[in-house]
């Protein structure tokens, strides 16, 4: 098991009460997000929605970028956002994302060839 599922399900919740949440973005994501768009996405976004993908998927968030067009929803993990430090729920995000990269990384030793 990699997540603990009822802590999981806490922190959504608190979330939840606490959305629209302001992040900030990984240079990996953006690079991604990118690769497939012509347009340039910041550094910042908000977090508009949050759900639980069961322990497989952990938590995930909905994305806001403050484009003008929203065809596109852009919805990822957790573990690709930063959040304020001053945020009241930035240390349990921040130790969700630590216990889960710890977790997977464990899983998957050995499985990924060099």
């Amino acid at each position: 098991m990699i997540d603990d599922v009822e802590i999981s399900i806490v922190l959504v919740e608190r979330m939840r009460a606490a959305l629209p949440m302001r992040a900030f973005t990984t240079k990996r994501l953006r690079k991604t997000l990118q690769s497939g768009s012509k347009r340039e996405f910041p550094h910042q976004c908000g977090v508009t929605e949050v759900s639980y993908m069961g322990d497989e998927g952990g938590i995930i968030c909905h994305l806001d970028f403050d484009f003008d067009d929203t065809k596109n929803t852009h919805v990822v993990s957790i573990t690709h956002l930063w959040f304020d430090r001053r945020d009241p729920l930035a240390r349990e995000i921040e130790a969700y994302c630590k216990h889960r990269i710890k977790r997977l990384k464990k899983l998957h030793r050995g499985m990924v060839p060099s």
